[in-house]
């Protein structure tokens, strides 16, 4: 038996504002978009790296409020890279916790992103 990685849903409110903050702000590309015909909801996947989420419009497709774990390397990187685009709606800072380094996001619709890069092994 083999498992798959996990792709979350996240429930989202408005087209315009999703492109905005997960393809301008965090750099995903829409891989594809499905509607069931003209003025339906919106359900796409779109792909960072590995990381792959789907976002809906569709009511009962997910819960607003969400929170997903995305373990990251180079999270500095990441971190500036996001810092240069200056969005409007988010000025996220990395901290530091026992676990790793952590930097979290919050979409237009209260869904948050929680990046990660764990400590290197033997680091103290």
């Amino acid at each position: 038996m083999h498992l798959a990685p996990a792709v979350p849903i996240i429930r989202i409110f408005s087209e315009d504002k999703a492109r905005e903050f997960y393809v301008d702000f965090l750099g995903f590309s829409v891989d594809w978009e499905h509607r069931f015909g003209d003025n339906f909801p919106l359900y796409a996947q779109v792909r960072r790296s590995d990381l792959v989420l789907h976002l809906s419009e569709h009511h009962g497709d997910a819960t607003p409020g969400s929170t997903i774990f995305v373990p990251v390397r180079e999270i500095d990187a990441l971190h500036s890279e996001l810092e240069a685009k200056d969005y409007k709606y988010a000025k996220p800072g990395v901290d530091a916790l026992p676990w790793g380094k952590v930097l979290e996001v919050a979409d237009p619709f209260g869904n948050r992103i929680r990046f990660c890069e764990a400590p290197e092994e033997g680091a103290a």
